[in-house]
């Protein structure tokens, strides 16, 4: 029976994990598998993978064929490396204990490139982290720099509203100042002009009296001198009788 090693996803969408299985060619998909060997997170970074090394290494040797990426993750793991050493055994290239020390010394260069990339993603990190900060405080820095630039320009804006306030306050009061004692002055004006008025009224009065009087004595003197006339003719008339 041909055997196809290959993965079976699994998980939410755009949160997809996968199993490592060992599956009949001739089945679908997500139809049955033979052996599920282990487990594919690609969402950690490194990703994370589990397997059954010693199964993996024997479906191999047995002629499974490996899908392309179920392929590149038994690479990884030194499943080929080992099936490899294997393959070099079996044909008398060399023996059992010279494999294991090549693949010892495969492994350990491996984890030590694992250890390594572990160690520059965490200092990437923290050097994103140490560069978010300072960009944070930056922006901070700004924020209250433009803050206080804000509350000078509305200070400097109030006190000169105030300045403008007051000089109209008192331009006001000056023009309103101004208009009272014009006021005031009309005012006097006025009851100069009505004294002088009744001054010069009285006096035309008191002219209009005096001329009336004097009228008066004229015409009664005029009329006592006439009465005088009067009465020596009629004393000569009684006397000629």
């Amino acid at each position: 029976m041909a055997t196809k090693i290959r993965l079976s996803r699994h998980g939410r969408k755009k949160q997809a994990f996968f199993h490592i299985v060992v599956a009949d060619t001739r089945a679908p998909r997500d139809g049955r598998f033979i052996e599920k060997l282990g487990t594919y997170n690609p969402n950690t970074n490194p990703a994370t993978i589990e397997i059954n090394f010693d199964s993996a290494v024997s479906w191999l040797l047995k002629g499974a064929q490996p899908s392309d990426t179920a392929k590149a993750i038994l690479s990884y793991k030194g499943v080929m490396m080992k099936k490899h050493l294997m393959a070099g055994v079996a044909k008398g290239a060399f023996n059992e204990e010279e494999a294991e020390n090549r693949f010892s010394a495969w492994m350990e260069k491996k984890e030590g490139q694992v250890t390594d990339k572990k160690a520059g993603l965490k200092q990437a990190a923290l050097a994103a982290e140490k560069a978010a900060l300072a960009a944070e405080k930056t922006k901070s820095t700004e924020r209250a720099a433009a803050a206080l630039q804000s509350a000078q320009v509305a200070e400097t804006t109030s006190t000169a509203e105030e300045v403008t306030t007051e000089e109209t306050t008192e331009e006001v009061a000056d023009g309103t100042t101004h208009e009272v004692v014009e006021e005031v002055t009309a005012e006097e004006a006025t009851e100069e002009t009505t004294e002088e008025v009744a001054e010069e009224t009285t006096h035309e009065v008191i002219e209009e009296v005096k001329a009336e009087e004097t009228t008066q004595e004229v015409v009664e003197e005029i009329k006592a001198e006439e009465a005088t006339e009067e009465t020596p003719a009629e004393e000569e008339k009684s006397e000629e009788v």
